[in-house]
């Protein structure tokens, strides 16, 4: 038996006034988890524990069956272990996004979380500026990740329980209220907007009319975890293929295989197919593939709803679909487990707490049950995980 994991990242939502009244997974054309949905066992799972902030680091750790409670520590450690950054004991991690700050009367203002989608390469180059600004405080140290998505590293940080905010979850809104209650925190924010302001990179996307990636914004601190392998915990093997530090991350951690596919981007533009073939070519040589799509919550966060239902369905279409007409081409007994991790709702462009639908799909023991993937029903079946960590064991029947 073969096992596959695939989420949509920030698929569920809300009912949606322009679509009159329904949800992008509604609204979309999913005929390949609409099938599923049928055939399969569908219903509510509830990803974020309760006193947990609805992050995708939270989410996908349950889904990938651990409790929060027991192994977290924060995001950017997770994130370290995926940039090959080994944490010693007095190091705290941070996840700095590069955004943009937009002067107002009032102050700055957090325009964009992402600077626009700068590039992987461009970020590089801002993120080499900074490490080279920053040599006169020596505890400090930073290192390049993908796109928007970087690692701030301080050795002797007092305080890694001070509250910071996701830049994703204050758009629009003026940053200073926003800001940690740490000195070297806010120095480090302060610094970067002189280091960032004319550098060659951001004077050409000015030029180009882009936005800016302006300042550094730190969040999601912790010190190192340690959760155990797939293999210690279950017997199997597994793989991961996503194009975010986050996930392979989260990955190594659990002794994964990561696999990088060439166009995967994190973003509307990304490689399904690429991603689909990847998962086949993985199961050939492991036991579960656990296949990651930011998309549809990247188009979540910037409230753009056509790009949402876009993602929602090249997710279904090219991704879903190449995998089982695969999977069924080839007589492979599997078992799908298809999921959001966490809905990203359009119409408050941020992560919710609410449960979200799951389906689990048994290519040997189906059932003809005529509904379709969506929030509602989801719900009218009934079935409902309370603690998200234990879909893990339920898909491979542990």
């Amino acid at each position: 038996m073969k096992y596959v994991i695939l989420v949509g990242d920030g698929m569920a939502d809300t009912p949606v006034k322009e679509l009159g009244g329904k949800t992008p997974l509604e609204a979309a054309n999913i005929p390949c988890m609409d099938t599923l949905a049928s055939k399969g066992e569908l219903g509510l799972a509830r990803t974020v524990k309760p006193g947990f902030h609805p992050g995708s680091e939270i989410a996908n750790m349950a889904i990938l069956g651990l409790d929060p409670v027991k192994y977290y520590t924060g995001r950017a450690p997770i994130e370290a272990k995926s940039i090959g950054v080994d944490l010693e004991k007095d190091d705290v991690a941070f996840r700095i996004n590069l955004v943009t700050l937009s002067s107002k009367s009032h102050g700055l203002v957090m325009e964009d979380y992402c600077s626009d989608h700068i590039t992987t390469q461009e970020a590089r180059e801002l993120i080499k500026a900074l490490g080279e600004g920053l040599k006169d405080i020596p505890s400090v140290r930073v290192y390049p990740g993908i796109e928007y998505r970087h690692l701030m590293v301080i050795r002797g940080f007092e305080n890694p329980g001070i509250k910071t905010t996701p830049p994703h979850d204050i758009l629009g809104e003026y940053a200073q209220k926003y800001l940690p209650e740490n000195d070297l925190l806010k120095k480090l924010i302060e610094r970067s907007l002189s280091i960032l302001k004319d550098h060659p990179i951001n004077l050409k996307r000015r030029s180009q009319g882009k936005k800016e990636a302006t300042a550094i914004w730190p969040w999601g601190q912790g010190k190192a975890c340690s959760v155990p392998t797939l293999k210690d915990e279950y017997g199997i093997t597994g793989a991961m293929i996503s194009a975010v530090d986050l996930m392979k991350g989260l990955g190594m951690l659990r002794g994964m295989e990561i696999i990088n596919v060439p166009g995967a981007t994190g973003w509307i533009d990304t490689n399904y197919v690429g991603k689909g073939e990847a998962a086949l070519d993985a199961l050939s040589r492991v036991d579960l593939v656990y296949v990651h799509v930011e998309a549809p919550d990247e188009a979540g966060h910037a409230g753009l709803l056509k790009e949402k239902i876009a993602a929602i369905e090249s997710f279904d279409l090219l991704v879903v679909g190449t995998i089982l007409k695969g999977l069924e081409s080839k007589g492979i007994a599997f078992r799908m487990l298809i999921m959001p991790d966490h809905p990203t709702p359009i119409a408050i462009r941020t992560h919710s707490s609410d449960p979200i639908p799951f389906v689990i799909y048994d290519s040997t023991k189906q059932k003809n049950n005529p509904r379709g993937f969506s929030e509602k029903q989801a719900a009218s079946t009934g079935v409902f995980i309370e603690e998200g960590h234990t879909i893990l064991a339920r898909l491979l029947e542990k």
